[in-house]
Order: C-alpha cells, then sequence, then structure tokens
C-alpha cells in the first residue's frame, strides 16, 4: 500500500488544476480517474476571463490558445431584449474561452503529471479507508489502496467520496431544464463571439471552440423532453432555427458525431469538509449550467483550495478546521450565483419584470460592462441587480401591461418573495455545518 499526502479522486478540471498546484508546493499527490484521457464530460465548455486566466497560471493556456478562438464579445439575448458587450481583455486579465473537455482535460491531466503529481487513469475508487475513529486515511480501488493524509473528492456530481462519507445535501433545486449540444464544422466564425439566450420559452448558448469546431447547444423544458427524446434530430435543428443569428451561422455547416445531451441533473450544495477529507468542484456544489460557470468555478476553487491545504501541510498543523473554513468560504463564494443561475435556467417563456430588468442593461453601456463583471464572477450579482432597479422594472412592467396589475403584481410579489427567502436561508447556511 503507497502513502501519499494528498490522494485527488477525479482528474478533470478540479482536481487536475489542484494536483498541479499541490505538487508545485512539493506535496505527495495521486491523482486517479476511472477514465481515460483525452475523453468527453457533459459540460457548457465556456470558461469565463477569471478562469482562463487560472488556465494561464497552470501552464496550459498557450496550447490551449492554439487551437481554440478567444472569445472577445458577448451576447445575450432575451426575446427581443439584446446585449452586446465586450470582453476587455486590458478590463478582465484574459479573453473567455470555449472548449470542449476532450480538449481541456486532457491538457490540465498532462500538466499535473508534468509538475510530479502520480496519474492514474483508468484507475476506479470505490471507496475511502477510514481509522478506528472514523477518520478517513486513503481510498479504496480495484487496483489497491492507497493511503493519504488527506483524501480530495472532485469527482463530479455522482461523487464516490461524497456518497463514502456521507456527504448531506442542502439548498437543493429541481431542472428546470435539459441541455442538448452538438458540433459543427465549416462555421465561418473567427469572431469570438459567445451567443446565450432565450427566445420564447428555449434557452440557447453558442460559440465557436476547438479544433475548429463551432459548438451549437440548446436546453429543453423539463416537461418537453420526451418530445425532444421521440424526434431528437427534428427537435434540436428546428431550435436552433428559432436562436437569433444562428441560422445564418449554420448555414453550409456539417454537423459532427451525435447530439450530446445531460439528462440527469440538479442543483446543491454539499457539506464540503470532515475528517481527512474534502470536496472541491461538482463533487460539492453544481448549479444550473445555463450561466456558464462550472469550469471557472472548479478552477477557481483549486486554486483557493490549494492554498488552504498548503499552508496547512507547510505548519504541520490541523488540517481538518482551515478545511472547513475553505468550505463556508465556497459556499459563501458561490450562493448569489447559484440564486441568478436558477433564475436564468427556469423553465418557460421570460417575464415582463425579468424582459424590464435586462432591458434597462441593455440600454445602458455602463451596465453592459458590469454585467459582464457579473458573469465573470468579480462584481456580485445584488451589485446590479439593486432593489432601485428592481423598483424602477417594476414600474415599467405595469406601465407595459396596464390591463394586467393582477398577475404583474404577483410576478413582482414572487420576486420579492424568492429574495427573503434566499436573504433567509444565506444566514443559516453557516450552521449546517
Amino acid at each position: 500500500m503507497e502513502d501519499f499526502d494528498v490522494a485527488i479522486v477525479g482528474a478533470r478540471c478540479a482536481g487536475a488544476s489542484l494536483a498541479t498546484l499541490l505538487a508545485r508546493r512539493g506535496l505527495r499527490v495521486c491523482v486517479v480517474d476511472k477514465a481515460q484521457f483525452p475523453s468527453e464530460t457533459p459540460s457548457t465548455h465556456v470558461v469565463q476571463p477569471c478562469g482562463v486566466r487560472i488556465l494561464g497560471e497552470l501552464g496550459v493556456l498557450d496550447a490551449l490558445l492554439e487551437t481554440a478562438v478567444p472569445l472577445n464579445r458577448f451576447t445575450m439575448i432575451n426575446d427581443d431584449v439584446r446585449i452586446d458587450g465586450p470582453i476587455d481583455v486590458e478590463e478582465f486579465g484574459a479573453p473567455g474561452l470555449c472548449v470542449r473537455r476532450l480538449t481541456l482535460d486532457a491538457a490540465l491531466v498532462d500538466a499535473c503529471s508534468a509538475a510530479g503529481a502520480d496519474v492514474r487513469t483508468g484507475h476506479a475508487v470505490t471507496g475511502v479507508l477510514k481509522d478506528a475513529t472514523g477518520r478517513v486515511r486513503g481510498v479504496r480501488s480495484r487496483d489497491g489502496d492507497i493511503n493519504a493524509r488527506l483524501v480530495v473528492g472532485a469527482d463530479g456530481r455522482k461523487s464516490v467520496v461524497a456518497k463514502s462519507v456521507g456527504s448531506a445535501e442542502y439548498l437543493t433545486t429541481p431542472p428546470g431544464r435539459i441541455p442538448a449540444w452538438a458540433y459543427f464544422e465549416g462555421v465561418d466564425d473567427r469572431e469570438g463571439r459567445l451567443r446565450i439566450g432565450r427566445v420564447g420559452d428555449l434557452t440557447f448558448l453558442a460559440s465557436p471552440t476547438d479544433g475548429g469546431l463551432y459548438m451549437a447547444g440548446i436546453a429543453v423544458d423539463v416537461d418537453r423532453v420526451s418530445d425532444f427524446h421521440s424526434a431528437r434530430d427534428t427537435y434540436f435543428n428546428d431550435a436552433l432555427a428559432r436562436c437569433p443569428d444562428l441560422p445564418e451561422l449554420l448555414d453550409g455547416a456539417r454537423r459532427v458525431g451525435p447530439i450530446r445531451v445531460m439528462t440527469d441533473w440538479h442543483g446543491y450544495f454539499r457539506q464540503s469538509a470532515g475528517p481527512g477529507w474534502v470536496l472541491v468542484g461538482d463533487a460539492g456544489h453544481f448549479k444550473d449550467f445555463t450561466a456558464a460557470q462550472g469550469i471557472s468555478d472548479a478552477l477557481r476553487q483549486a486554486r483557493s483550495l490549494a492554498a488552504t491545504i498548503g499552508d496547512a501541510f507547510s505548519s504541520g498543523g490541523d488540517t481538518d478546521a482551515p478545511l472547513q473554513n475553505w468550505w463556508r468560504w465556497r459556499d459563501r463564494d458561490a450562493y448569489e450565483m447559484y440564486w441568478l443561475a436558477t433564475d436564468m435556467g427556469l423553465p418557460g417563456t421570460s417575464t415582463p419584470l425579468i424582459t424590464r430588468l435586462l432591458r434597462g442593461i441593455a440600454d445602458d453601456t455602463e451596465s453592459t460592462r458590469l454585467f459582464g463583471h457579473v458573469l465573470n464572477h468579480d462584481l456580485a450579482p445584488a451589485k446590479l441587480f439593486t432593489p432601485r432597479r428592481l423598483l424602477a422594472a417594476s414600474a415599467r412592467a405595469f406601465a407595459d401591461r396596464p390591463g394586467q396589475i393582477w398577475a404583474t403584481s404577483r410576478e413582482i410579489g414572487s420576486a420579492i418573495g424568492n429574495d427573503i427567502r434566499r436573504t433567509r436561508a444565506r444566514r443559516t447556511i453557516g450552521q449546517l455545518r
């Protein structure tokens, strides 16, 4: 049986990045993953500039930019409201990026191996090892047990580590939509524009990706999923034809490979630290995909957790208290974006209040700039969607529908009620420990 400082289960965005950073600090790190690389996994592909900066720190960005198009502009559409904004490299510190996980994860695995981590792919972990006190001391696998002072679960939504330690979920949300996406070749779009939005009851995301391909995806309302599966190609093609700009972009293009679908998901926070273990990335928290935050979240969490673990090991002291504090930081960091993503991914059509809120942003250059910073996770959504802005949008929503005062009132009341409940829940997340 081999001994390591840290055993990381999962070698994708969160796990491989964490392994690289810990190995650079001189820790003995073993990374195991049941998958072989390169390989696919469900993902929006989008990396916000904050995540791209970390890819640079990890030493993989230059290679990725050789095959992927930097994203320098974004467009968000909500029916007849269109928000166009720059992703200014000087302002954000990096462009955005849209990279297939086939490419991104393989680059990150190579980087952690080069940094000195022991990388074992095709290596399925079946559970954790515990001592007589219940403290986690390693992982059990079909290829042999691995001892470690700390076990990190970076193994995604269906985390074996989370299940093995009995990690509880809280603040869960049901899925509003099911994502489906495909790749196309022959698309003449080297502009580097990320397109996201909603038209009627349809949401979409599209962008040039790596390898000369273009990624276009839709999100199907949960109550329409059976219709989608009964005629997948027709449903998908008809949906793309409804998305602004995409019919022209995809005219003459050829789809490469099948339509990918992620059918089994829900939003959650999980208990993410305990004696001898910690969860990072999707293993500990998952939000609605519509806001395209998952990869960047994983990278930011890995960098933060690497500092916490590295400092704790360097001091020779207890790791449990620092990891508990890191877990609290993760919840605070993720909380507002979790609910914004949930709202962005709600099924059905947009509401007059949301339309008015977004129109106010579209009509103001500074607000458009700030919206980019919200998506980049360096401005809290509450700093943009202020009570004053909500009040102004409410007044305009009433003016837009003078004959539907009660319907508008119910919508505004529901929004206020949600905000109150979420504020109260935020006060209690530290008590769920």
